[in-house]
């Protein structure tokens, strides 16, 4: 991704943002949530692609990042009555950024001890992890435990949405862009060869991870307040397997592509339900002829994604990786 006018795009996807969220009420209710999902899943496919796509780690616990900054916020905010627009921005200001922090803190705590392991070894620890997760907060009474928790507030909207998605884009690129790009990348290609020159691999590899983990605590907070009800199903394997092949269909390193594959596979499936009549959406019903596909949507989905990565396994999107540029 070029990085000179990253500033530019910054400030001006914020101005869209923000003028989206000004038209909001005009906005279908259905379409909205469905934009808000985009704008959650470029969070978590970008701050994943960090960990998976640059630095060459394969991580499937992304979803637990994402619970810590789901229940975090959620409690933080929940301890609030009704506020005026400002001190409600405010509030969710600082409330997503400690579900990011404390998504980050436990990206580190899980990072110092197990980012020395390799490819199929640190899968299955991240994996472990998000399964921890899952099961903590499903025994913990005062968040829900397996009831679920009820958010008081949907602050959620499409500038908080899409404005911090433009900020995970920004400062992935910041990074790649960066000293620590090129270590990244080092451990990418060849992690024997780069601690053979001296390169401390684990600190790049746990820099990624961290950085990831902060993100998604913060996809996990807007998630929650657009949502306003989570429980920790919601977060188990298969939403971390979601957004891997957000990824990997994307092109792994490929930040373009990984934004477009985010919303292709948050679209495709609500296409489907749209042709099935579900929602009885664009003037469909469910006596039409495309009803069956209301419970074969899914079947259709996977069989999708199976033909898209046999066409193009090297990503939808992929293209050859250029050098960082300053």
């Amino acid at each position: 991704m070029n990085f000179r006018h990253a500033k530019t795009i910054l400030l001006a996807a914020w101005g869209v943002s923000l003028l989206a969220s000004l038209a909001a009420s005009r906005i279908n209710p259905y379409w909205l949530y469905v934009f808000y999902d985009i704008g959650i899943g470029i969070v978590m496919a970008v701050s994943l692609n960090l960990i998976n796509g640059y630095t060459g780690q394969f991580s499937l616990g992304h979803a637990g990042f994402m619970a810590v900054g789901a229940y975090v916020s959620a409690v933080i905010t929940n301890q609030c009555g009704d506020l005026s627009m400002f001190a409600a921005n405010g509030i969710f200001a600082l409330a997503l950024l400690a579900g990011g922090l404390s998504a980050a803190l436990a990206g580190l705590l899980v990072g110092i001890p197990t980012l020395r392991l390799r490819g199929d070894y640190l899968a299955i620890v991240t994996l472990g992890f998000g399964e921890i997760i899952r099961v903590l907060l499903q025994n913990m009474d005062k968040v829900g435990a397996a009831r679920g928790l009820s958010v008081m507030h949907g602050w959620t909207n499409l500038f908080w949405t899409f404005g911090l998605a433009a900020v995970t884009v920004y400062v992935v690129a910041a990074l790649v862009n960066s000293t620590y790009g090129r270590g990244f990348m080092a451990v990418h290609d060849d992690e024997v060869a780069a601690e053979a020159m001296g390169l401390n691999t684990t600190k790049y590899k746990v820099t990624a991870f961290v950085v990831g983990a902060f993100f998604a605590g913060i996809a996990g907070g807007l998630y929650a307040h657009s949502k306003q009800f989570i429980t920790p199903g919601g977060f188990g394997f298969m939403q971390s397997i979601t957004f891997v092949v957000m990824v990997i269909l994307g092109g792994m390193g490929n930040t373009i592509g990984v934004i477009l594959a985010a919303i292709l596979l948050t679209l495709l499936p609500e296409g489907l339900r749209m042709l099935a009549g579900i929602e009885h959406l664009a003037g469909f019903s469910a006596n039409r002829p495309l009803s069956w596909l209301g419970e074969t949507r899914m079947i259709i989905y996977s069989l999708l994604l199976i033909v898209l990565m046999l066409a193009r396994p090297q990503g939808l999107f992929s293209r050859k990786r250029n050098a960082p540029v300053k």
